[in-house]
């Protein structure tokens, strides 16, 4: 149940540093030419000089390491499943077997075990950042200015991008109170101890009232805006105008060239 305490996704950790202090527009646009330049690598040491950007970026950003890293401890299986996929079923130079299940070891598995790996937790740690160093208010005003051109289409783009930071925004929020649900189990003498089965059982009795709390909250949070004559956004201004600065254009033109670079590089 270590779930609840470690993900920080949807927090935003306010700080003075280069990072909180970009464009989010600029830092969207950063973290998708990132991700893609993670998801387009299959070279070791390409992969590895990205570790380094990661902890750069870390550093630039001023987070406490403990709060970045705690996002992979939930994600510890799927990054074991994935190593360990990649390590018996990909075919190569075999380095050794399972003598009773007749599946061979091969040095392609092992690198492409790491590879895939380190790709996700690459993936996972670009994205706490992004929240971490971006307010809810911020990421929404910087994902209607992106898909702002939809609107022509009549695409509803705001009440789109209100949803998903009320998501986003909601997810601390929903741990919180997850965690107070296994709290007050406990106190009545529930075990939450035990293999992953038990572990499992033990959770559904907190997903119905967890799911009561989240409509409950869903529906304060609609009376709150409605008793703020919030009417969607037509005619809405924002009180900060997003603009465009010279370190922006940096960093964009930066993690552009390092997917042009990884690109070049698999080709």
């Amino acid at each position: 149940m270590a779930f609840f305490n470690d993900i920080s996704l949807g927090l935003y950790y306010p700080k003075n540093s280069f990072l909180h202090n970009l464009d989010p527009r600029t830092k969207l646009i950063a973290v998708f030419l990132l991700m893609t330049a993670f998801l387009l690598s299959y070279k070791p040491l390409l992969l590895l000089s990205y570790v380094v950007l990661s902890a750069f970026i870390i550093v630039l950003s001023k987070l406490p390491l403990s709060l970045v890293f705690r996002n992979l401890r939930p994600f510890v299986w799927i990054f074991l499943l994935t190593f360990v996929v990649h390590l018996f079923w990909t075919p190569g130079r075999v380095i050794g077997s399972l003598p009773f299940f007749g599946i061979d070891l091969t040095v392609e598995g092992l690198l492409m075990g790491l590879v895939f790996s380190l790709r996700l937790v690459l993936l996972i740690i670009i994205a706490a950042v992004l929240t971490l160093t971006t307010s809810p208010i911020e990421l929404t005003d910087a994902l209607e200015k992106l898909f702002s051109p939809l609107s022509k289409l009549k695409v509803p783009t705001h009440e789109i991008v209100m949803m998903l930071t009320l998501s986003l925004r909601f997810i601390p929020t929903l741990l919180e109170e997850a965690q107070r649900l296994k709290n007050a189990q406990i106190s009545r003498g529930a075990s939450f101890e035990g293999n992953i089965v038990k572990k499992m059982k033990n959770v559904i009795p907190l997903i119905l009232p967890l799911f009561i709390s989240a409509f409950r909250r869903a529906d304060d949070l609609a009376l709150a805006m409605d008793s703020r004559c919030y009417a969607g956004g037509k005619n809405r201004t924002t009180f900060k105008q997003l603009s465009f600065g010279s370190h922006d254009y940096l960093a964009m033109t930066f993690c552009l060239g390092l997917l042009c670079t990884t690109v070049w590089l698999g080709r």
